[in-house]
């Protein structure tokens, strides 16, 4: 009963802050002047006509009062579901089906990337925790740290300039189409996928050293040894399995969040995804898109953190057991 009102208030709560950000995300979008429909010659009515639909004019074109358009939002776009048309970026294209277009091109890179990140990571992790204070720990420490530091657009323009530039192992940008899982697809997508890991990677190898060190010296695994289980034993029985505990809601965050892409990597690559497509509305002044992809980031954001918050009782039986008393 009780997870069921913790699970029933953070519901709630993502509703009302997703609701927050959207409105605030509307007004100050439509306190920016909006682009004059003469300067679309003869689509100016196919603008007109977008714009009377959402409900951000009256039907001569004529803006009509701020509150008035809200509650027009309120109930054609965030409940309706209708986002209007491209005023830029794909003139006259419905906003939302250019975005699903888009969707799975972002899915596709960085499920790879993390594919990638999660194993190498948590390997170089439980590698260095188990070489404590040796020459290999200090190696990859020493390479962990070099990588959390530097920003994953430095490593993007390094692979990009020297596997693909001076040495052509790699295409410079990714190549478009729908044929996700052909050879030469995949071939044009791993200098964006090894730019997107190398950070994810770190961060799981610092990570999971620093909680796989303080397991291996707890006193419960002192206890396994002397009951006469060998090292490896009380490792993967034991230490590994505690270890993952708070490890492994990051995995699932970092499974919600191949959703998101990445808005930097994206466009470097040129990746046909919802990143690049965001950096470009941002770019155009292409509102529509801009008030589309933000409420899908703000959702994405907001429902990582949930699902994380909840594996942890899922994952940790304390923590039910601690909720009931």
């Amino acid at each position: 009963m009780y997870m069921f009102k913790y699970v029933l208030k953070r519901i709630l709560f993502l509703i009302l802050t997703y609701f927050i950000i959207i409105s605030a995300c509307f007004v100050l979008i439509r306190l920016l002047p909006n682009v004059p429909v003469q300067q679309f010659g003869k689509d100016m009515s196919l603008v007109l006509q977008s714009r009377y639909r959402q409900g951000l004019t009256d039907i001569n074109g004529n803006p009509i009062p701020l509150i008035v358009q809200y509650g027009n939002f309120v109930k054609n776009t965030l409940i309706g579901g209708n986002w209007g048309l491209s005023e830029k970026l794909y003139f006259g294209q419905d906003c939302f089906q250019v975005f699903l277009s888009k969707l799975p091109n972002t899915i596709i890179v960085n499920a790879y990337a993390s594919l990638f990140a999660v194993p190498m990571g948590l390997l170089l992790g439980i590698y260095a925790a188990l070489k404590k204070n040796k020459w290999q720990d200090h190696l990859i420490s020493t390479g962990v740290m070099v990588m959390v530091s530097v920003p994953s657009y430095v490593y993007a323009f390094l692979i990009q300039y020297v596997l693909c530039f001076k040495l052509k192992l790699f295409p410079l940008v990714m190549e478009a189409g729908t044929d996700y899982f052909s050879w030469s697809m995949f071939h044009s997508m791993i200098p964006a996928v090894l730019s997107l890991s190398l950070g994810s990677i770190a961060g799981y190898a610092r990570f999971t050293r620093a909680e796989l060190t303080e397991v291996l010296t707890s006193d419960f695994l002192l206890l396994a040894r002397t009951k006469g289980l060998t090292r490896g034993q009380t490792t993967v029985r034991h230490a590994l399995r505690n270890a993952m505990v708070p490890i492994f809601p990051n995995i699932i965050s970092e499974v919600i969040l191949v959703l998101s892409g990445s808005l930097i990597i994206e466009s470097i690559f040129v990746v046909p995804g919802v990143g690049n497509l965001y950096v470009s509305s941002i770019n155009t002044l292409d509102y529509n898109f801009f008030l589309l992809l933000s409420a899908f980031y703000t959702l994405i954001g907001l429902a990582a953190g949930i699902v994380v918050d909840l594996s942890y009782g899922i994952i940790d039986p304390r923590i039910r057991m601690g909720s009931k008393k």
